[in-house]
């Protein structure tokens, strides 16, 4: 005898009950709580890092997407340079991202890499998708680079300002790379004067 699904109830099944940690409760609640830690930095300066640097982390993960896609879509005389470029320049971008968000748990907080969480912190200039020329994919992501890289440096500053040397040498880790990444992309439209 064959059943007709489409004549079924279907009863819902019920929601499970939200049990994780108080810490995790509070930063659904777009609260900021810290997990404990014996890290010496005060709480204060732990804080005002984390709230930081988060949106950097955000930064991070939008220029590797952004890579990523000028990556995928280039086209023209250059491809081939530039496929390999745009790669790698999405992979040094993941390796920023993984920096921060580690240095945001090493201060007790918890990093946001989620999409929501990027689209909404993200101080990055939008990435058009119908771009396809070597050319538009090099002012597009070389302008990225260069507001990453403001923002990188701009970190570094409030860093030393909050005593916190550790996360201001992990941004000018990161400052060295984007600044070489700035002028790999910038030189393949750059001419002599």
């Amino acid at each position: 005898m064959k059943t007709n699904i489409m004549n079924k109830k279907v009863t819902p099944l019920p929601q499970p009950k939200l049990t994780a940690a108080p810490q995790l409760n509070a930063l659904v609640k777009g609260e900021t709580k810290l997990f404990s830690t014996k890290n010496t930095l005060s709480q204060k300066v732990r804080m005002q890092v984390i709230s930081l640097i988060q949106e950097r982390l955000a930064d991070s993960i939008d220029l590797a997407l952004q890579a990523k896609q000028a990556h995928w879509n280039v086209k023209g005389p250059n491809f081939m340079s530039l496929h390999l470029l745009f790669d790698q320049v999405s992979k040094d971008a993941e390796s920023y991202s993984d920096l921060i968000a580690e240095r945001i748990a090493q201060l007790g907080g918890a990093p946001d890499g989620t999409l929501q969480g990027v689209l909404n912190q993200t101080t990055l200039p939008t990435y058009r998708p119908q771009l396809s020329s070597g050319h538009e994919h090099v002012v597009a992501l070389s302008t990225a680079l260069a507001s990453y890289g403001e923002s990188v440096r701009e970190m570094i500053e409030k860093a030393e300002e909050v005593i916190d040397a550790d996360t201001a040498d992990i941004f000018s880790e990161i400052s060295r790379s984007v600044d070489k990444n700035l002028w790999f992309v910038e030189a393949h439209g750059q001419t002599p004067a």
